[in-house]
């Protein structure tokens, strides 16, 4: 089985595939007579096709162990999707480049406190993997007609550490 260590997710690293959401470094300024400050235009958000439209939704997702099987990836070619943390938990964020009739091999990203991503449309990624306790997501995803979905399985999985 091949390996994937993960490493800290940072906007450098992570740039081929997506934006990192979170405070530190972002353009910000004050609001609401100055007691609010705005962390401003963060993400891009990608909805393209039949009636197409921005979804919220939350989701609560169990823990998973490390080291963790990867055998499968998605991705949606409609349209971004942007996990945003309601926890201080961290989570796993796996993304891979297009490859010749399919994705490359994986990288893998953990988060920090305060980070959460927004995976551009149609990058390969792996699925929600929250670590260290049940945690809950905002999410800002893609609705509207059409298949929205595609999925990869690797011929071997990979063991991420």
């Amino acid at each position: 089985m091949r390996e994937i260590l993960i490493q800290k997710l940072t906007r450098e690293a992570f740039a081929p595939f997506g934006d990192v959401i979170e405070r530190e470094g972002a353009h910000s300024f004050p609001i609401n007579h100055g007691m609010c400050t705005r962390y401003h235009d963060l993400a891009k958000v990608e909805t393209t096709g039949d009636n197409a439209h921005t979804l919220i939704s939350l989701l609560r997702g169990k823990p998973y162990e490390l080291p963790l099987e990867l055998g499968m990836v998605e991705r949606h070619p409609f349209g971004s999707q942007a996990f945003v943390p309601l926890s201080a938990n961290p989570f796993l964020v796996v993304a891979a480049h297009d490859g010749r009739g399919g994705p490359g091999d994986p990288v893998a990203f953990i988060t920090s406190p305060g980070q959460g991503v927004n995976i551009h449309r149609n990058v390969w990624h792996g699925i929600l993997t929250p670590l260290g306790g049940e945690s809950d997501f905002v999410v800002i995803d893609r609705g509207g007609d059409g298949i929205n979905l595609e999925e990869h399985f690797y011929a071997e999985p990979f063991l991420v550490r």
